[in-house]
């Protein structure tokens, strides 16, 4: 069906929880990609099935070794590991120098992950933690695979700022002419707030009505409550009822508008479609 890359311009605002508790909610088999040329950290806060760690050689590392022969993508199964829990994860490279095992295979990994909704041997959406981008960043060569790019934002005014401008290099960079138009361009870049669940719905037209004046190319797609104790039942820290988490419940209802609104045009072979 699709690869979803989230990311954020600047800061710590939640990317990986978020990436984290939308895949955990996602309708269909999800593979979480821990994709932040920077590295990851799931292997540090997160328990594997068998309730020990997770093996910091088997995912993003690994993946770059075999994609320097070329990348099937069903040959990613053999470097996801799961999670407690189920979830499936390439876990991400230990530290940025890392990154340069990867350079010039970013596309390359674009198409494994795009492809994996159509693979016979273990069909799967990836979501993609891609961490901060800029000007400069590699991981932003996977984006053209991608059916959508969500861009994570707090709701601090200097970071809505940010991510209005981040949006409108990217629109730029990722659509070139299609920038303001009305029919936005593919792949589609939404923008995904964290904010407070009281505030949240006011916020979220508040800033999309920024988002269409800048003409940036972007939307805001949804609301991801601030929940640090639904945070810390996430990553293993605290106990409770994690399914009634404001946290989990934010993420079901951002992925359920999105299969609502773009589900049928992923499943087709031309592609997610324009914003209804």
């Amino acid at each position: 069906m699709a690869l979803i890359a989230l990311a954020a311009d600047k800061g710590s605002p939640g990317v990986t929880t978020t990436a984290v508790a939308i895949s955990a909610v996602w309708p269909r088999r999800a593979l979480l990609a821990e994709a932040d040329p920077a590295g990851g950290d799931l292997v540090y806060r997160g328990v594997a099935a068998h309730g020990g760690p997770l093996d910091p050689n088997t995912g993003m590392l690994s993946v770059a070794a075999t994609a320097r022969r070329g990348l099937a993508a069903e040959q990613l199964w053999d470097h996801a590991q799961p999670m407690s829990g189920g979830l499936e994860v390439l876990v991400g490279l230990g530290t940025s120098e890392q990154s340069a095992g990867l350079t010039g295979l970013w596309p390359t990994l674009g198409h494994a992950f795009a492809g994996l909704a159509q693979s016979a041997h273990g069909p799967a959406d990836v979501i993609a933690d891609c961490g901060r981008v800029g000007a400069d960043s590699v991981v932003v060569d996977m984006f053209p695979q991608a059916s959508l790019v969500l861009l994570v934002a707090r709701s601090e005014p200097e970071n809505l700022a940010r991510v209005r401008d981040r949006a409108g290099a990217l629109s730029a960079k990722l659509h070139g002419a299609h920038r303001g138009a009305a029919q936005l361009g593919t792949p589609l870049i939404g923008v995904l707030l964290i904010a407070d669940s009281g505030t949240g719905a006011k916020l979220a037209g508040q800033v999309n009505d920024m988002l269409v004046a800048a003409q940036c190319g972007a939307r805001v797609v949804g609301v991801i409550a601030h929940d640090p104790a639904g945070a810390a039942q996430l990553n293993g820290r605290r106990r409770g009822r994690l399914d009634k988490s404001l946290l989990i419940r934010s993420a079901r209802k951002v992925v359920g508008d999105l299969h609502q609104n773009y589900g049928a045009a992923w499943a087709q072979p031309g592609g997610p479609g324009a914003y209804r």
